[in-house]
């Protein structure tokens, strides 16, 4: 696409996503990269398929999915995005992808819930989407108040809400990991003296990881699943008095 086709796009969100991208390029945001990859990658080798897409802010290749055809970067106009487009405006028909990947795409939005629809729309009926995002109940989630940089805008939206938000879009929540246990360090002697950190919590799952993975399956035609009606106790069925006939009164007369 040329640059005309993004002449009304809003300044803000290109500018938020420029300087989030250098964020993940320098020592903090490239260490919680790397640290989601295997973690991503893992899930991404149980699924098949034709295509996927990855959208976020980070120019870091995406992480591999071996088993599915072809992977395709979204998002904004910038080096190494294969389809531009505002987040609010997706160029992809519906039902278009088996998987999308959305890492820290919400934690650096301007309008989260309509990034999510977009995603959502996309996949198709059996489809996986996984949501990557900072854990604001974390050392990662402090972090960011005492930030000056451009990670105080990140969001940090929770993965309880954005659980309630997947559900209301007609997804089941199928798998949620944590990640990354050690404090946001920029000093790499620092990050290996609290590796033993990361074993830990790995074995406990514990909600103070930096960052959290949520696992949705689209359900098919985007409906949630009924729950069963309540049935009504009825009442136990009691035996009638039948009335005793006297063998006098069945003979015929005489």
């Amino acid at each position: 696409m040329t640059e005309q086709a993004f002449a009304q796009a809003d300044p803000q969100w290109l500018a938020l996503t420029e300087r989030a991208r250098e964020w993940f390029e320098g020592p903090l945001g490239h260490f919680l990269l790397e640290q989601e990859r295997t973690e991503v990658e893992q899930e991404l080798a149980r699924y098949f398929g034709g295509y996927m897409v990855h959208y976020g802010p980070a120019a870091a290749a995406p992480p591999r999915a071996p088993q599915i055809q072809r992977c395709v970067r979204l998002g904004a106009p910038l080096p190494g995005v294969e389809i531009a487009c505002e987040e609010q405006a997706w160029p992809l028909c519906e039902h278009a992808a088996d998987v999308i990947v959305m890492q820290h795409g919400l934690d650096f939005s301007l309008s989260p819930h309509a990034l999510l629809r977009e995603a959502a729309r996309s996949v198709r009926p059996g489809g996986h989407l996984l949501i990557v995002g900072v854990n604001p109940w974390s050392s990662w989630g402090v972090r960011r108040t005492f930030s000056k940089g451009i990670y105080r805008k990140a969001r940090c939206i929770s993965a309880n809400r954005v659980s309630d938000w997947l559900n209301l879009l007609g997804f089941a929540l199928e798998r949620r990991r944590y990640g990354c246990y050690r404090p946001p360090f920029s000093s790499e002697k620092w990050q290996n003296r609290l590796l033993g950190m990361e074993s830990w919590g790995e074995t406990l799952q514990g909600t103070g990881a930096g960052y959290y993975v949520l696992v949705a399956r689209k359900l098919v035609m985007g409906l949630r699943p009924l729950r069963p009606q309540r049935r009504e106790t009825m009442g136990k069925l009691l035996p009638l008095p039948v009335a005793k006939v006297s063998r006098r009164d069945t003979e015929p007369f005489k």
